[in-house]
């Protein structure tokens, strides 16, 4: 079977076994018999696998961490960051255009390259047409180089199975890690950074930052604000919400996420939200805590995000989460779950009060934990176009992957 076969035959059933808990039964029945009995869930809805696909196509780029959005002229965006391994010196964030709702997608935009490792990028396309484009920088191998440079002081060679950097490939990292200055670099480390642009990506504004950083960026409400659920990088973290009213050009605090009772709001990442029908704000968050820990969290605001519930577990293992509302009202959750290999999706029919059982997308043949993020956007004849990231098997390369499918 090809990558871009069509499967418009095969109609998958949730309850013929496409479910993950069918799926994986056989491989963790412990953790699913135990997740199905703390919380609540539906059944999973009918759904079918369109087909397959891949955005990047650059050989020996390493492309991580999508973000998709459409256009009112139906384009779609993907945003991803690319680089040469993992972490590095040299991310820079990409942008893919398909203007064929998919099937086929263009070379990539470089769309920033700042002088450290950017990575983890969000794009949300606003009402008025403007894009928004985040990025998080990181001291991108600054440990590994630092390694070698102990190595070569010593004159001893990488531990056997130890990863290192070494040769030309050493050359060419430290150089690139000498374009900060150390006083330079510690300004711009742990800085969440947002690009604009107005003429549908042809030129961009200067980066400013946006106070606040979480992998797939902003959402936008019905009132027209936006907001920007994350994390600050203060030294004390906070998990914060700012919102912009002038279409992403600034951000102002709005309020902070109540904690759950013994947690460590440093062990929250990666947020990200949605209004749903009713005008309720959902937020969930990649959680590292003891309680719950490799689970998806969830917050909800009914005033328009001045006040949010406390964290609370939903019963999903796996993160973290994109979220988007459905032209039917329903939302939707995609998310990895790497015990399990699988990029999935979930239903709310009551604006995230319950989620459904989940639904596989696409079965990983990695046998590594390097996949996932996945975004999803609806096309206009309500089928859904999902993009995530995965390394070749095999190879140090990810490309970014898509699964087109829509819900029966």
């Amino acid at each position: 079977m090809t990558f871009h076969e069509s499967r418009r035959d095969f109609i998958k059933r949730a309850g013929a076994g496409m479910a993950l808990g069918a799926l994986t039964t056989g491989l963790h029945p412990f953790v699913f018999a135990q997740k199905a009995a703390a919380v609540k869930t539906t059944p999973a809805p009918y759904f079918e696998i369109i087909s397959h696909g891949q955005v990047s196509a650059q050989k020996g780029i390493f492309c991580g961490w999508p973000t998709i959005a459409i256009t009112k002229e139906n384009e779609l965006l993907v945003v991803a960051s690319a680089r040469e391994d993992h972490v590095d010196p040299f991310g820079r964030v990409f942008l893919f255009r398909s203007h064929d709702l998919g099937e086929t997608w263009t070379w990539p935009q470089c769309v920033y390259d700042g002088p450290l490792d950017d990575r983890d990028t969000g794009i949300l396309v606003t009402n008025k047409g403007t894009l928004l484009v985040t990025a998080f920088t990181q001291d991108g191998g600054t440990h590994l180089i630092k390694a070698q440079q102990e190595r070569l002081a010593k004159g001893v060679a990488p531990k056997p199975g130890e990863f290192a950097i070494t040769g030309e490939r050493y050359e060419r990292w430290l150089a690139a890690s000498s374009i900060a200055t150390p006083e330079q670099r510690e300004r711009e480390v742990n800085r969440c950074w947002m690009l604009r642009s107005t003429d549908d990506g042809m030129s961009w504004s200067r980066r400013y930052d946006c106070q606040v950083s979480s992998p797939h960026g902003p959402f936008q409400l019905r009132d027209g604000r936006i907001l920007f659920p994350g994390r600050d990088h203060s030294p004390k973290v906070h998990i914060r919400v700012v919102q912009s009213t002038d279409d992403g050009k600034n951000w102002k605090w709005l309020s902070d996420i109540p904690i759950r009772s013994g947690d460590d709001p440093a062990a929250y990442h990666e947020l990200h939200g949605v209004e749903a029908a009713d005008g309720t704000i959902t937020v969930q968050i990649r959680n590292h805590n003891t309680a719950n820990c490799n689970e998806t969290l969830q917050t909800e605001s009914h005033d328009g995000g001045h006040s949010w519930t406390k964290t609370h577990s939903i019963g999903v293992p796996g993160f973290p989460s994109h979220l988007i509302c459905l032209k039917d009202g329903r939302l939707l959750m995609t998310y990895s779950y790497r015990d399990g290999d699988a990029e999935l999706a979930r239903v709310s029919d009551d604006s995230g009060q319950t989620w459904s059982e989940p639904i596989t997308l696409w079965h990983i043949d990695n046998m590594g934990h390097d996949y996932g993020y996945p975004a999803s956007v609806q096309l206009p004849d309500g089928s859904i176009q999902t993009v995530w990231y995965e390394v070749i098997k095999g190879t140090w390369i990810a490309v970014i992957r898509s699964t087109h499918w829509r819900l029966l």
